[in-house]
């Protein structure tokens, strides 16, 4: 179990560095990525595809181990369908990451930081959440 643990909160640890290091805690880094007709900043594109690169080469060394070095089970969703649900919360994810620049890694490695910009968005992101979980799409 403590293994466990410290796997969790160094991997959280690495992966909170990565995002302050790469600039991605910035909402206006990842605001000038999206505003691709005006001052259009491809740092994010960079990142993104540096994460991508990183995991494909790395999840055919990991899924070929019996179990997490950790313990546990891997959890790989099974499901592949896309339905009303997937496209409407990646509408809303879209649109809220749009409008502020922040998604929930960066803002939360933001409110570690001190960010204001963070500790105004996270009660916001909060609410969101628990509002999305009473709503059921047909």
């Amino acid at each position: 179990m403590i293994s466990g643990l410290v796997a969790a909160f160094a991997s959280g640890a690495l992966f909170g560095a990565g995002l302050a290091i790469s600039g991605m805690t910035n909402r206006f880094v990842v605001l000038g990525f999206l505003d691709v007709f005006g001052d259009w900043n491809p740092t994010l594109a960079f990142v993104m595809a540096g994460a991508v690169a990183v995991t494909a080469i790395a999840f055919r060394f990991v899924l070929r181990q019996p179990s997490p070095a950790c313990g546990g089970n891997f959890r790989v969703p099974a499901a592949d369908v896309v339905d009303k649900r997937l496209i409407a919360g990646a509408a809303i994810f879209g649109a809220g990451w749009g409008l502020a620049g922040f998604c929930p890694g960066p803002v939360l490695v933001g409110v570690a930081a001190g960010l204001p910009d963070a500790w105004i968005f996270v009660p916001a992101m909060i609410v969101g959440s628990l509002i999305a979980g009473k709503v059921a799409l047909p």
